[in-house]
């Protein structure tokens, strides 16, 4: 996304980038752009927060891309855009580490204390405009302009294909494995298919190294119940959109999203999508199947729908079995 940015800026507009010196650039910048690197640590960022309050005149744009406003109020034209819901959303941070709260409780006061130093949010979806209203009280606008590198080819509904391939496999879940992401709830779906005789093939995209624990739980429920899920770890850009033509499916059991971008990426690739039924996703397209994301039944029985698999009906009796069942209890 930064990229994106970076080549749709005007042809000859002097800019300057100050970035977190992790952060790759996957294009030669041209020469009308100087890089500056920021070491991550408190003081490098503070003296960064300081070169921003003194080289920023009154006519300048500044677009701050990592979800918080200046520290300090600018002379020129601030945009703040926003992409971490958890900054914005008041839900529960106890699945991640010690580290990781303190971080985004740190930045949750940064945002809500120095908002005013912001003159406008930009977000990409109406829920996010919706929850950063309510932070802001309407003092601030905020506006919905969602992006990507390349929209083409984006749809609501998936497209009718002129022939359908067969594929190697039938779902994949492009997600890194935060608690919101929801892999759990969706390896004890499969649990239950399992337990059902069902066996859909499934791709995760897991950081291997980061996310040790929850690749750890996950290979045990594939063993204990002989799953078919493969997690191919963490990959670049350009090798997911190769798996988006591998598979049947997205499925999508994340609990909340700023953007959702691999269900706009499915769309695009024309694939069905199955998805948490919320308002995240409604803001984007209309999945083929939908569940709640928290019943890992609601799930199986979701993924049993998209294969054609029938539910048994409800065997519904009189009421004269009922007595007659209970009449029989105290013979």
């Amino acid at each position: 996304m930064l990229d994106a940015i970076i080549n749709a800026l005007p042809i000859g507009m002097a800019s300057i980038l100050s970035l977190d010196s992790r952060m790759p650039l996957l294009k030669e910048t041209n020469k009308n752009i100087y890089v500056k690197r920021v070491q991550p640590t408190i003081l490098r960022r503070l003296l960064a927060e300081t070169s921003l309050l003194n080289d920023v005149a009154l006519n300048d744009v500044v677009i701050c891309f990592g979800n918080l406003p200046p520290l300090f109020k600018l002379r020129g034209h601030v945009v703040v855009f926003v992409q971490n819901r958890y900054l914005i959303d008041d839900v529960n941070l106890d699945g991640f580490s010690v580290k990781t709260q303190l971080r985004l409780r740190m930045e949750r006061l940064w945002l809500s204390f120095r908002m005013s130093n912001a003159d406008e949010f930009v977000v990409q979806t109406p829920s996010m405009k919706r929850l950063l209203d309510v932070l802001t009280q309407g003092k601030i606008p905020v506006s919905v302009l969602p992006f990507m590198t390349n929209h083409d080819g984006y749809f609501r509904s998936v497209q009718p294909l002129e022939k359908k391939k067969e594929k190697d496999f039938d779902f994949v879940y492009v997600a890194s494995g935060e608690p919101h992401k929801n892999h759990r709830q969706l390896i004890e779906a499969w649990c239950l298919l399992g337990k059902d005789g069902v066996f859909p093939s499934l791709i995760l995209t897991l950081d291997k190294v980061h996310f040790v624990e929850l690749c750890s739980w996950i290979e045990q429920k594939v063993k204990q119940y002989q799953l078919n899920v493969e997690n191919v770890g963490s990959l670049p850009h350009e090798h997911v959109k190769k798996i988006y033509n591998q598979v049947d499916a997205l499925i999508y059991p994340s609990v909340f999203e700023s953007f959702g971008l691999p269900l706009i990426e499915a769309r695009q690739a024309g694939l069905a999508v199955l998805a948490s039924e919320l308002d995240y996703v409604r803001d984007v397209l209309d999945p083929e199947e939908v569940f709640d994301p928290k019943s890992a039944i609601s799930i199986a029985r979701a993924v049993k729908r998209f294969i054609g698999i029938d539910e048994a009906s409800l065997p519904l009796q009189s009421a004269s079995r009922l007595v007659e069942y209970v009449l029989k209890k105290v013979e």
